[in-house]
């Protein structure tokens, strides 16, 4: 099994974000609403693994097969909706990091979870430090067991999007 490796905040990632959501709108144009930047890596100083995971959200449900399409055309690998949340996924690796593209339509719920999730970490630094602990914490045990690593952040994940609606 391949080990989970949690890294320090890194300053470059939303520099990466930032060429990928380029690309990502160039190629898919005016099947496009926005590209958000979601996961640890848009957390500043918070400890993630080195992937920059970018949820991009179509203008509706009835475009997402041909922005599958026009992301299959480029240097990425496709991976389906592996969670059944309508959330299209495709991955690219390079040395030292990654990236996970998730296309998905306007109201998806898994979405609009990852932006609470998102949000509420940024303002919130103490969260945002003991899920930093959390994470590892569970990359040491999880001894390369993916499955456990994301299974453990589970209810940390649940409860900060409910502290996040709270605030709504």
């Amino acid at each position: 099994m391949r080990a989970i490796k949690v890294v320090d905040y890194d300053p470059s990632w939303p520099l990466l974000f930032a060429e990928m959501r380029a690309e990502v709108s160039d190629r898919l144009g005016d099947l496009l609403l926005r590209v958000e930047h979601i996961g640890s890596t848009a957390v500043p100083g918070l400890a993630a693994k080195p992937k920059i995971d970018l949820d991009a959200v179509m203008v509706s449900d009835a475009v997402l097969p041909a922005a599958i399409e026009r992301v299959q055309m480029g240097d990425f690998a496709f991976h389906g909706d592996l969670h059944g949340a309508g959330r299209w996924a495709f991955t690219r690796d390079r040395e030292g990091y990654g990236f996970r593209l998730y296309l998905c339509g306007p109201d998806n719920v898994a979405h609009r979870e990852r932006i609470l999730f998102r949000d509420y970490l940024r303002a919130h630094p103490g969260r945002a430090a003991e899920y930093a602990a959390l994470k590892r914490q569970l990359a040491t045990e999880a001894n390369g067991d993916w499955d456990f690593y994301t299974g453990g952040k589970g209810e940390f994940v649940r409860e900060t999007v409910r502290l996040a609606e709270l605030k709504l």
